[in-house]
């Protein structure tokens, strides 16, 4: 309990001891929970910028290594088209395994 200031030398370091705890307690019940939301919020946001940019800048090189690649069977433009035909095969069957594995299948 915080004293008479007239008859308590230390009634300073007290005071401000009981504003300390009570700043400490409201800090620890609102401003931290909110930094952390905050925090994970940006984090989070930087981290889907920086994997959708991998992943954008990963299929690019995987279409320019099968142009390449391809390069050595085909003409340039046959195999550019054949490399477009390829990949979209490709993204067509994980497509549609993905779909087929939306629902579970219903065990007897």
């Amino acid at each position: 309990m915080i004293s008479n200031p007239f008859t308590d030398p230390k009634w300073a370091t007290k005071t401000v001891a009981a504003i300390d705890r009570f700043v400490d307690f409201v800090s620890d019940k609102t401003t931290r929970p909110i930094a952390n939301l905050v925090r994970f919020v940006v984090f989070g946001f930087i981290a889907t910028v920086a994997a959708i940019t991998i992943l954008v800048l990963a299929l690019i090189g995987v279409t320019r290594a099968l142009n390449e690649l391809l390069d050595v069977w085909f003409a340039r433009q046959d195999a550019v088209w054949a490399s477009y035909f390829l990949l979209s095969f490709i993204f067509l069957a994980i497509g549609a395994w993905l779909m087929r594995k939306r629902y579970p299948s219903k065990q007897k």
